[in-house]
């Protein structure tokens, strides 16, 4: 099994960018945490992280017949993106959504994710725990 991580604009400042929101763990910690969950899981994984919403659709779009899965972290894009939204459907590869804050909570322009409307899941408010509950869902929903 070969699941893709896709992580958007932004989460490369991890550690720096409003620590009182999404902690004081920097981005190499996350990308272990992913690594170690799937290494415990047994699947195979490539970590992508961008700042270019093009780049994301193009990581989309060759995932097809490659990844079993994608778990995305869209960031802002989460609520401007129908690209991502349209890539992601267009390879309709199963996909988990993943935010480390939980952005029901936060600022009204957050309350639309077109991210969600592809996702078989979402998966907010727990952390860097969220990518861990993100990867062993898609893992079970996968060996189904």
């Amino acid at each position: 099994m070969k699941i893709l991580i896709i992580n958007g604009p932004n989460l490369n400042m991890l550690g720096l960018r409003e620590p009182e929101i999404y902690g004081d763990k920097n981005y190499s910690a996350l990308c272990r945490l992913i690594k170690k969950t799937c290494n415990d899981l047994g699947v195979d994984c490539e970590i992508y992280q961008s700042n270019h919403e093009g780049a994301i659709v193009d990581k989309i779009q060759d995932a097809y017949s490659v990844f079993d899965g994608i778990v995305i972290n869209p960031a802002a894009y989460t609520h401007t993106s129908i690209a991502i939204l349209d890539a992601l459907k267009s390879v309709s590869i199963p996909t988990v959504e993943v935010h480390i804050s939980d952005v029901s909570k936060r600022e009204d322009f957050r309350q639309l994710s077109y991210v969600s409307l592809a996702a078989i899941k979402t998966v907010m408010g727990l952390g860097f725990d969220g990518y861990k509950v993100a990867l062993e869902y898609l893992v079970e929903y996968l060996s189904k």
